[in-house]
């Protein structure tokens, strides 16, 4: 089994590594980050990188895919080598997943046409106009469609992703072993539950490009 991790510029890093740490533990996978160039990948932060060890080309047809989210989704969905690697990636893909804004990735490649789906709290209204009934859900599964809410919820999908490629009491042992028991310190992590003073003010000054 291949699992491509699709890397691009701006990318957010626990978008990629909360999938990783689950999916790169299923029996006999093989996980591979791959971009339009092999070498570093800068995450959104600029001071972190990543290595793409395959390029898009390299890797035609794998099992599971991964798009992660970043703070400006509109550059890469104008990304037409992006997209045409998606769509390609995604016809002979067993699993087609997406971490935050990575959905919208999949909605302008015209994946969720029709489909339940999710992304970040501040752009699930973005998936309208691509065709997409979007959800607050955290982990929503429309087929062989995974998408998973902004950033840590990258986590959750790859546990529940796990649980269905190699049974419950494997994804009850990753987690287990990375030792994944959240206990926040604060109560604030939806909309939904933060004060909403912190909610308008993160919509005001958010580093991610809603419009």
């Amino acid at each position: 089994m291949q699992i491509a991790i699709v890397l691009y510029d701006r990318f957010t890093a626990l978008d990629a590594v909360g999938p990783y740490e689950t999916l790169c533990r299923l029996p006999d996978a093989e996980t591979v980050f791959v971009a339009e160039r092999t070498g570093p990948v800068r995450t959104d932060t600029g001071s972190l990188a990543f290595t793409a060890d395959r390029t898009l080309d390299e890797v035609t047809a794998p099992d599971i895919v991964v798009v992660p989210g970043g703070p400006d989704p509109g550059t890469q969905m104008a990304n037409t080598a992006l997209l045409d690697w998606l769509r390609a990636a995604d016809a002979a893909s067993t699993w087609t997943t997406s971490v935050c804004t990575g959905s919208l990735l999949l909605g302008a490649a015209g994946l969720l046409k029709g489909r339940r789906a999710t992304s970040h709290w501040l752009a699930l209204d973005r998936l309208v106009p691509l065709g997409a009934e979007p959800t607050g859900e955290r982990v929503v599964t429309d087929g062989k469609y995974v998408t998973a809410a902004g950033v840590s919820a990258g986590i959750d999908m790859g546990l529940t992703l796990l649980g269905r490629i190699a049974g419950d009491d494997h994804a009850r042992t990753v987690q287990l072993a990375t030792e994944y028991d959240p206990q926040p310190p604060y109560d604030a992590g939806s909309p939904q539950k933060a004060p909403g003073h912190i909610v308008a003010r993160l919509r005001e000054h958010s580093r991610l490009i809603v419009s």
